[in-house]
């Protein structure tokens, strides 16, 4: 019975390398061999220790403005265009002028902004005003009148900007067109006009359309970046989208699955909570793993020289934790996470054994219990 209980242990141990696993050790993982692999497969494996995170927190990502750093400041909303609506109002410097009235020296005329951005002011004729500040528009009028009108003064009001509008849509209280004011409009002024977002900020993506030109930020951002804040234009279309951050998690842990955001930020360390923490018996505390990707900029802060052979402006990179050290688990409550990261838990080496332990455990103790009864 024993020699029979030999033999079935000798061929468990010869199939140990054919049981289920929840993926790559972690004394795999970091070889030599994967660091060739990294090389290979254009990605970046960095260890997480105090530099590191403190390059992480320095780096200052490229900015959501920066797709728009061409275009000029709030003067831009001061031009007169097609369908606005003014009110021109001149004075005359005697009762017997021709804009005089029985009531006054002065008259006001309503007027639009054409088709073809013309206005017509009496014994002023058609003026091309589409492009035109207000002041040229003014200045404009006032030289036209001249040796017709008594010592003309004029002034232009902007009655409705209509030319100067955004448009507002998806998940806002409010969507719809808002017209700038003289002195222009900002970004975040526009989604608050348009009652602000329906979902939380760190859930709510921000999307300029401009021309055939675009850019994105999560709504957070243009407040934590006030560069991001950027001066908008008229035709502008402005697109908020609830998108909720996830992460996922995979390996040794207690709960492979994906998992939402619960608040602004969340740091590896709550990441790892969030899923039940390592698995008894088979994670490696050695082998926490962080897969995401990083702009080129910030890799070559992390590795140097060496970050030059990615090409990419969007570098995969996977950051190792080592949790058997004290400081690390001081780390993993700095490392923030993204939206899209992935949480890999590597098996401890021993892991297989403990399921070979597991699968024999019950052959053992069928042969104990034969044992006591040929003994008895």
């Amino acid at each position: 019975m024993r020699f029979l209980l030999v033999a079935i242990c000798a061929s468990f141990l010869t199939g140990c390398g054919a049981l289920p696993g929840q993926g790559p050790t972690a004394i795999t993982i970091t070889s030599e061999d994967i660091e060739g692999d990294a090389i290979r497969s254009q990605y970046a494996l960095i260890n997480v220790d105090r530099k590191a995170v403190n390059a992480i927190h320095a780096y200052r990502p490229e900015l959501f403005s920066k797709s728009f750093r061409k275009v000029p400041g709030g003067s831009r909303s001061s031009r007169l265009g097609i369908g606005d609506r003014l009110v021109v109002t001149i004075w005359e410097a005697a009762p017997e002028g021709l804009f005089s009235t029985p009531d006054g020296k002065q008259v006001s005329v309503p007027v639009v902004v054409d088709e073809n951005g013309y206005i017509f002011i009496p014994y002023a004729g058609r003026i091309r005003v589409a492009g035109l500040s207000v002041e040229g528009v003014r200045a404009g009028i006032q030289e036209r009148l001249k040796g017709k009108a008594i010592e003309p003064q004029v002034l232009v009001v902007v009655e409705g900007n209509e030319s100067s509008g955004v448009v507002v849509v998806g998940d806002v209280n409010k969507p719809g067109q808002y017209t700038m004011s003289v002195r222009g409009m900002r970004l975040l002024e526009a989604v608050a006009r348009a009652g602000g977002s329906r979902q939380a900020t760190y859930e709510t993506v921000v999307t300029v359309k401009r021309g055939r030109g675009a850019g994105t930020a999560r709504l957070v951002d243009l407040i934590e970046y006030p560069e991001n804040n950027i001066w908008l234009v008229p035709g502008d279309n402005i697109l908020l989208t609830h998108k909720p951050r996830t992460f996922s998690a995979f390996g040794a842990v207690k709960s492979t699955q994906l998992v939402p955001f619960k608040t602004e930020s969340v740091t590896l360390a709550e990441g790892l909570a969030q899923v039940g923490g390592l698995k008894d018996f088979f994670a490696d505390a050695a082998g926490i793993f962080l897969f995401r990707y990083e702009d080129r900029a910030l890799v070559r802060k992390l590795k140097g020289p060496s970050a030059d052979k990615f090409t990419s402006n969007r570098v995969p990179v996977v950051y190792k934790l080592n949790l058997r050290q004290a400081e690390a688990f001081f780390l993993a409550r700095s490392l923030e996470m993204r939206d899209k990261d992935i949480i890999y838990v590597a098996n401890h080496p021993t892991a297989e054994f403990g399921k070979f332990l597991q699968i024999i455990g019950p052959l053992l103790s069928n042969v104990n219990t034969a044992n006591a009864l040929i003994t008895d």
